[in-house]
């Protein structure tokens, strides 16, 4: 197990040769100046080698991006789409968000169909279009021919996962446009991804933990940007902001009132347990969030808390059986089974936040409430960006998945920050 709450990601190379730059004559602590300074200068010089020229660019009118965006990507690309916005404000963009676990199964896609993002991406303005009807194979289908319809001059493809399945799909919405994917090294006897990638006019090589050491996903994600379009996102702009309507704001207040914590004004202490990632490895079973809450209960500093334990709405039926059967005073589930926002917008009123490695963490981030993130050794990349903020505990070996985390763990990661 190991215990940090002071990251120790290294400045990646455009803040290394930022520092090597003559200084610029602003107002000390003018953080915003400087970085505009060096991103000007990071953008003059990367323009001419980005993969997608500036003339193709300015006579285009549209632009769409293929990605299979998980609400923790988006956390951080955000802020890369919010800068290609003010780069390009002639563009409209177009976003397609592919559901990889389409299914023929119609049981599914209710909850398919609310995917938490879809909410997110509806308040940015930023995005002209979102393809999200993606969730079962006639509508993909359906949504293909649409997208074909547009004529896209330029298609890019950000996708990580199965990346030569989405190359093939962006040259298939656009035949004549320019399009541009993610590729992974291929062996040289597979002959059918050979000829995939070479549908590509361009592409961005596979990014991996040995490629990209000591680097912030952040980072990457920023990196993809100026390889592409030659777009300089400094540091301080890469941190995930989070503005949450003013309705979900009132409804997580009125939330806590129910709740009997005063509203959010005057609070007891709140604590925010997520026990719950896509994938099983990155998650912590109930019956250990369970144990978690009975044991902060009994330390004198937390004896009066409240708590508030995630759930996905897919789970609530069984979580509630489980939960009945136990005595947790001052202890309620939550599920944001309406909005996204809800989730956001009841973060922000808690003192503490305990997740695994999931969107969660990186939002306590969006919101500035402290947070202790169980992870496993597999993507440091993916820590919490605000070390400041945030404590991270990770297993003890490289193969094993969160739930090795004890509870002992998270109580002696809070004695620590309480001495």
């Amino acid at each position: 197990m190991k215990i940090s709450s002071e990251q120790t990601l290294k400045l990646d190379s455009w803040g290394r040769r930022a520092q090597s730059r003559a200084p610029v004559n602003v107002r000390q602590g003018d953080a915003d100046a400087l970085d505009a300074h060096h991103g000007d200068w990071m953008a003059d010089t990367a323009a001419n080698t980005a993969l997608v020229d500036r003339a193709l660019l300015a006579r285009s009118d549209k632009i769409l991006f293929i990605v299979h965006l998980a609400l923790g990507d988006f956390t951080y690309l955000q802020s890369c789409f919010a800068a290609f916005a003010r780069a390009f404000p002639h563009l409209k963009i177009h976003m397609w968000v592919d559901e990889r676990r389409r299914t023929n199964n119609a049981a599914d896609w209710p909850h398919l169909k609310k995917y938490a993002l879809y909410d997110w991406l509806a308040e940015c303005p930023y995005f002209d279009k979102v393809y999200n009807e993606t969730y079962s194979p006639a509508l993909y289908e359906a949504s293909i021919q649409e997208a074909r319809q547009q004529d896209y001059p330029i298609v890019v493809s950000l996708s990580v996962l199965d990346r030569h399945k989405y190359a093939s799909l962006a040259r298939k919405i656009s035949p004549h446009g320019f399009v541009v994917g993610q590729k992974k090294r291929v062996r040289p006897y597979d002959l059918h991804k050979h000829l995939i990638y070479r549908k590509l006019d361009a592409f961005i090589p596979a990014y991996t933990a040995t490629s990209h050491p000591d680097q912030h996903i952040s980072d990457i994600y920023a990196g993809w940007f100026t390889q592409l379009f030659g777009i300089a996102i400094p540091p301080a702009a890469r941190y995930p902001v989070l503005s949450i309507p003013a309705q979900w704001m009132d409804y997580a207040r009125k939330q806590f009132a129910a709740w009997g914590f005063n509203g959010g004004t005057a609070a007891p202490k709140v604590v925010f347990v997520n026990a719950y990632s896509k994938s099983i490895e990155r998650s912590w079973p109930l019956e250990r969030v369970i144990e978690l809450i009975r044991t902060m209960q009994r330390d004198d500093a937390w004896r009066d808390a409240g708590f508030i334990v995630n759930v996905v709405p897919e789970d609530l039926a069984r979580a509630r059986a489980l939960f009945a059967g136990h005595d947790l005073a001052h202890t309620h589930l939550f599920s944001a089974e309406d909005n996204f926002f809800q989730l956001p917008a009841v973060l922000s009123l808690c003192k503490l936040i305990v997740s695994v490695e999931t969107a969660v963490m990186h939002l306590a981030n969006a919101v500035h409430v402290p947070v202790i993130a169980l992870m496993r050794q597999k993507n440091p990349e993916w820590a919490p960006i605000d070390k400041h903020n945030s404590t991270v505990i990770t297993v003890a070996r490289r193969d094993d998945w969160v739930d090795k985390i004890g509870v002992d763990e998270v109580m002696a990661a809070l004695a620590a920050q309480a001495s």
